[in-house]
């Protein structure tokens, strides 16, 4: 395809008064590729750039916003990136848990960013690298990152593991647009604090800027000194599995921990400056609908109150003990209706910031 029908295609998009949906696939519909089906998105925004790069057309945030393929996912101005750490033994005995071999505990191989961290084999530069890569490709501004690095409880790691996973997260956005592979200069089993804090401070003028850090762990690990060793990693949001708020629920579910140390935690997280993003689990084993509520409700007290909430509804998957007990008929899940009767009873007492 010529130039010159890319500027048709990108006029025509500028031009177009009524925006919908469908507009964009309606415009390139007329220009379609020389028996190759249609241009994508990352060719388009391609294109764009070169022809901005080049002047010969001015740039325009009205093309950059309908080019750009999922759009919701930077309306705050920043890009989230999702990373893996590799697959580690946990302390948890939960018996929803899947346990894949290959994949951190509590992660099953299907999801998005499991498949993307295998494919990468679970290397930190690699995984942040090309996911930045792959949003910078279809229209998204990659200016600032908020780094999530998931993989169960982070607090069971090697510390020195830890501090290279995260060094190699920042190294790749340092490096972004410049290196597509910075090979580590720097033993893991050398590696210190000082490494990491030299390429955070790296990163300050970096082209792509960690805006903030999320880190995932259980309520039980996180002590005084754990809160001290997560901000020096950098974290500035903790996600953190509460599950359930029933004492009686989280020990049918082999949680090995209390509501104690979920209320403790909450108040050392908040001490220490941290977002909360809390996890809550309904449908768990033992529970009700009627429990459930009851539960919810007791998530937005003053002890507790997270900054940001994921729901998960309880799930079975194959080999785990909470399988068993379904197919043996100790497990029944929510019905349809059962579940449409909860929501709708927990989600207008839910925070708006939430």
């Amino acid at each position: 395809m010529e130039m010159n029908d890319f500027k048709e295609i990108l006029q025509e998009i500028q031009n177009t008064k009524v925006w919908r949906e469908n507009s964009l696939g309606t415009i390139l519909r007329k220009y379609p590729k020389e028996g190759k089906g249609l241009y994508r998105h990352d060719e388009l925004v391609r294109e764009y750039r070169e022809l901005v790069s080049k002047k010969e057309i001015l740039p325009s945030k009205k093309i950059e916003r309908r080019i750009r393929r999922k759009p919701t996912r930077t309306l705050s101005g920043v890009a989230t990136v999702t990373v893996l750490i590799k697959p580690f033994s946990c302390p948890g005995n939960c018996i929803f848990c899947p346990n894949e071999p290959d994949m951190p505990k509590s992660y099953i191989s299907s999801e998005p960013g499991a498949q993307r961290a295998l494919t990468h084999n679970f290397d930190p530069y690699s995984q942040t690298y090309y996911r930045i890569k792959a949003l910078d490709e279809i229209g998204h501004n990659t200016d600032k990152i908020e780094l999530i690095i998931l993989g169960g409880t982070c607090s069971v790691y090697p510390e020195k593991y830890l501090i290279w996973f995260t060094k190699r997260c920042f190294d790749a956005m340092n490096s972004y647009n410049s290196i597509s592979y910075e090979k580590e200069e720097v033993d893991i089993n050398n590696i210190t604090w000082e490494h990491l804090y030299q390429a955070q401070k790296t990163n300050e003028s970096a082209r792509c800027r960690n805006v903030g850090l999320v880190l995932e762990t259980r309520p039980d690990y996180i002590t005084e000194k754990e809160v001290i060793r997560l901000r020096k990693l950098g974290a500035t949001k903790i996600q953190i599995g509460v599950q359930s708020l029933n004492s009686d629920t989280l020990k049918l579910n082999k949680r090995g921990h209390t509501t104690k140390e979920i209320k403790e935690a909450f108040k050392l997280l908040r001490l220490a400056g941290f977002k909360i993003h809390a996890h809550w689990m309904p449908n768990l084993y033992g529970s009700t609908v009627k429990k459930d509520i009851k539960d919810f409700k007791l998530l937005w007290t003053k002890e507790h109150s997270p900054d940001e909430l994921k729901i998960y509804p309880t799930s079975i998957i194959t080999n785990t003990v909470l399988y068993q007990y379904y197919r043996g008929g100790k497990y029944k899940p929510y019905t349809y209706r059962e579940l449409l009767y909860l929501f709708s009873n927990i989600l207008p007492i839910t925070p708006r910031y939430c």
